[in-house]
């Protein structure tokens, strides 16, 4: 059972939610919690629709979107239920801390009930304010107060007449709002962003050296010091003498750009007609890896003043280059200025409804060459020379199937395919660029998985992170890391799978630790006479062809066919079930059924659910 779903899994997704949901239920019911189930299905569609799609992963950021954003915004509910949907909510994340499921790389759980207060003082406003919802919801609910039944095609065609024949009073004002606020974006939410692989970053030590040899850093820190109350042109520029003087002072041609980045840094400021240093920035011109950090971060507001400052790129700069290095991180290897530009290139013709025109074309590579130069100054990527790996070039071709098409249009590939065969420049993120870009997808809510960081990580969620999330390299290498910091012991693990009441995620956690731990093939033959881990590594090996069916017991045969039933029941829910128990004559299906529902398997909470969905009714004396 994942908790990450890609966002044309829609049948996968919402067999999961179903289960989650009800799990969540029974589980508050146990224990006298508030968990609406409206409540708790919208949370769980909250994070699938994210930027990162973990349904499991909540920070601050995460629950206040949910409670203050997505509820007002499109939850349908009866007062009470909306009312009281942050109680629901810390049922919900509860839950999924006691079964093992959340993500560790969010709030701790003991820090959830703070994040959840601290929301829902605010929310009871949000949700009260008629302009929250969406115009999807403003509908609906005008439907729901005419009697119109939502089900009935008809009704709502009636409904929609009346509305255009003016019959239904509606709030137009308001309507003029949520039309507007669709229009521009600001109800919609947010595109899944691409998977991020597993990086490693340098000692905190070394990425302050990087950031104190930052050219622009030094050029920096020598311009504050120089912007001591300089005069000013009319039109606000340095005089000629002054310019030449800060340019020479520099090592530039012209200290321009430099000066607009200060500007938009917060180091200097223009008062009555003079370029004056801001006193309070002194102490982050002491520090170069502060320097260096805001220098980053206002290096995109500087579209203008980077290259010719007339192209397409530079009207849309802060949004393709952040794109642009996003595509950098991780690589494995430099890639191709070459077909970074062809990729920009297209996404300015997006924003411009251009055609390839010779002129504009060069105007945005001729910017794009200009800001990889400026960040390589500032030491967040490094430009060389040479032939690109062939890994960039491999997906320009289409596949011998058919199936995979290239991602650029044909005559893009065939040109770069040219372009790709003979040496040219190349570009990749220095670890200290790696670093900065990381913090801003980071903050964008992007997943963007760390080697290192679980080390502390409960046995549970480590196993889940690495199962979902983590290449099978990077899975080894962090599993290392995390037994290293805790004696070599896989015990706490083991107990991580026992307890997991989910089966197929039990199997996947199970998969990942065998898979990444130097003596896994042994692991697993061992755990094959473990009372609740049994049945899901004997299956391990029959897959594997290390343990064939003469091997197996009545028994063993039964644990097997029984955790199949489990994990098909919870990946496809009771309506997977019943189509396969569809394919077997009826009496071979009720024995089949009686036999799981019989089963002494080790999984209780799973069997209930087989009980509960599948065996009563079937087998109820009709």
């Amino acid at each position: 059972m994942r908790t990450f779903y890609e966002p044309d899994e829609d049948e996968e997704f919402e067999a999961a939610k179903d289960l989650i949901v009800r799990r969540c239920a029974a589980w508050a019911a146990e224990r006298g919690s508030r968990a609406d189930e409206a409540v708790l299905a919208a949370a769980l569609d909250s994070r699938h629709v994210s930027v990162d799609g973990r349904l499991a992963y909540w920070g601050r950021d995460q629950v206040r979107r949910f409670l203050c954003e997505y509820v007002p915004r499109h939850i349908i509910a009866d007062q009470d239920v909306l009312e009281r949907a942050p109680e629901s909510l810390l049922t919900l994340l509860r839950h999924l801390a006691d079964t093992g499921l959340l993500d560790p790389r969010g709030l701790d759980p003991d820090a959830l009930p703070a994040a959840i207060s601290e929301a829902a003082a605010d929310y009871p406003d949000i949700v009260a304010d008629p302009r929250r919802q969406s115009l999807a919801k403003y509908w609906t609910l005008l439907a729901l107060d005419h009697g119109v039944d939502l089900e009935d095609q008809d009704a709502l065609d009636r409904f929609q007449q009346d509305i255009d024949a003016g019959r239904v009073p509606c709030d137009h004002e308001l309507l003029d709002e949520l039309a507007i606020a669709q229009f521009l974006g600001e109800d919609q939410e947010d595109g899944r962003a691409f998977a991020q692989p597993p990086v490693a970053l340098p000692p905190p030590a070394e990425v302050a050296e990087a950031a104190a040899r930052s050219e622009t850093v030094r050029r920096l820190t020598l311009l504050y010091e120089w912007a001591d109350d300089q005069p000013l042109t009319a039109k606000g520029r340095l005089r000629a003498a002054d310019a030449r003087e800060l340019a020479a002072l520099l090592g530039v041609e012209s200290p321009q750009m430099l000066l607009a980045w200060a500007r938009t840094a917060g180091l200097v400021r223009v008062v009555k007609g003079r370029l004056r240093r801001i006193a309070k920035a002194a102490p982050l011109v002491r520090d170069p890896e502060a320097l260096w950090r805001r220098a980053f971060e206002r290096f995109f507001e500087l579209g203008a003043e980077i290259g010719t400052g007339d192209s397409i790129l530079s009207e849309w700069f802060d949004e393709i280059i952040p794109d642009v290095l996003n595509t950098l991180y991780g690589m494995p290897s430099p890639l191709p200025v070459a077909r970074l530009q062809e990729t920009v290139w297209l996404a300015c013709q997006e924003k411009y409804l251009v055609e390839d025109d010779e002129h504009w074309r060069a105007g945005v590579d001729a910017d794009l060459d200009a800001a990889f130069a400026a960040l390589a100054t500032l030491g967040a990527v490094e430009l060389t020379h040479g032939i690109a790996d062939a890994l960039y070039s491999s997906d320009l071709r289409p596949s011998d199937d058919g199936d995979e098409p290239p991602p650029l249009p044909p005559e893009v590939c065939e040109r770069l395919l040219v372009v790709l065969a003979e040496p040219g420049p190349l570009v990749h993120l220095t670890p200290l660029g790696t670093s900065a870009t990381r913090a801003r997808m980071l903050a964008d809510g992007r997943d963007v998985p760390l080697l290192g960081e679980l080390a502390g990580a409960p046995p549970a969620g480590l196993l889940g992170v690495l199962a979902q999330h983590y290449p099978e390299e990077e899975a080894a290498i962090e599993l290392a890391g995390w037994l290293s910091a805790h004696d070599g012991d896989t015990e706490p693990l083991l107990q991580a799978v026992r307890d997991c009441p989910y089966r197929t995620r039990a199997s996947a956690m199970l998969a990942v630790l065998a898979g990444a731990h130097p003596d896994g093939p042994a692991l697993l033959t061992r755990l094959r006479h473990d009372r609740v881990i049994g049945p899901i590594a004997m299956t391990a090996l029959v897959e594997e062809g290390r343990l064939s069916h003469d091997d197996l017991t009545a028994d063993d045969q039964l644990a097997m066919l029984t955790e199949a039933m489990l994990a098909l029941l919870e990946m496809g829910g009771p309506e997977a079930v019943h189509d396969q128990l569809a394919t077997l004559p009826t009496p071979a299906a009720h024995e089949l059924v009686q036999a799981v529902a019989t089963s002494p398997h080790p999984a209780p909470t799973a069997l209930t659910d087989f009980h509960t969905l599948i065996a009563t009714p079937l087998l109820r004396p009709h």
